[in-house]
This record gives C-alpha cells, sequence and structure tokens, in this order.
C-alpha cells in the first residue's frame, strides 16, 4: 500500500484540478486503488468538478430483466391504509448444465460447518427456513449445484449485459 507523499498529494490535487476522474489519477499515481483517490480527494475537500456542458449525454441503461416477481411491503401497506405492491427485477441465472439440483438436507444455523452447503433456502422469518447441507465444493460456502448458480463466470455476464443492452 503506497503512502501519500506530500509529492503524491500535489500530483493528485493538479490532475483533480486538471479534471482527471480517479480512476485515471489512480493509474498515474500507481500502487493506489480509485476509491483510495476519492477518499483522499474528500478528505483534502478538494471541490467538486463542474461538468462541462458539452459532453453528450450517456444513454440510458436498459433495467429490463428475465424475471420479475411482486412482493408485498408491509410498511408501505400500514402507512398508506391500503394494500401496496411493488414489482422487483431480479435476474435469473441461466440454466445450470450437468449438475443435478440436490434434495436440500434441510439444516438450521447451527447446523452449518464449513465444509456444508450455506445455500438458504426460504423465508428468514418463517420456521421452514433451512440451509442445504450437502458438502461444500472446495473452499466454496456453496455445494456444487449452488455455486454454479452464485458464481457466474465473466464472460458470460459480459456477454448478457451486452446482449440486454441492443
Amino acid at each position: 500500500m503506497a503512502t501519500w507523499t506530500d509529492d503524491r498529494v500535489a500530483t493528485l490535487t493538479k490532475l483533480w484540478a486538471d479534471g482527471l476522474s480517479a480512476s485515471q489519477i489512480a493509474g498515474e499515481l500507481g500502487e493506489v486503488t480509485r476509491n483510495a483517490v476519492i477518499g483522499k480527494v474528500h478528505r483534502l475537500g478538494l471541490s467538486g468538478r463542474v461538468k462541462s456542458g458539452n459532453s453528450t449525454p450517456r444513454a440510458k441503461r436498459n433495467t429490463t430483466r428475465s424475471s420479475t416477481y411482486t412482493k408485498n411491503n408491509k410498511a408501505n401497506s400500514r402507512a398508506s391504509g391500503g394494500s401496496r405492491t411493488n414489482i422487483v427485477s431480479i435476474a435469473r441465472p441461466q440454466s445450470v448444465p450437468d449438475v443435478v439440483a440436490p434434495e436440500p438436507l434441510k439444516i438450521s444455523l447451527l447446523e452449518l460447518t464449513d465444509s456444508t452447503c450455506k445455500w438458504p433456502i426460504g423465508d428468514p422469518a418463517t420456521k421452514d427456513f433451512y440451509f442445504c447441507g450437502h458438502k461444500g465444493k472446495d473452499d466454496c460456502p456453496y455445494c456444487e449445484y449452488h455455486a454454479l448458480l452464485a458464481y457466474q463466470p465473466q464472460a458470460e455476464r459480459r456477454a448478457r449485459r451486452s446482449n440486454a443492452s441492443r
């Protein structure tokens, strides 16, 4: 981890005033992250930069997901005196190839160990909530099936993101 010497702070201040982004400044300084640059800018109290009027506006991001479900919002229902339903969008993973979904062993939180699958099943507010409980895959907190659901290769995520924006 690099320390913030007077020279590095001076360089940061100059580059910030020149309008470089935090990522660009981190690249120039080396051995420092974008978030470290942002934190130092805030601690130094450097002024925010005014956006120039000649920049082109960004295209609006497509937020459509492959599936939606509705969820009652009890707090809003009580406050408004009626029944209010929120629609929440979630991305569904692609089908998991060549791995059969295991029948959950239905273990409780107290029964979890370092080697059991910690995939939650059900609503934690009910008595019917439990965890998968099968043997975890390597150093992963999930069994083979749930690991495939939880961790998606980066290339697949990028491909889906580019297809969704078209």
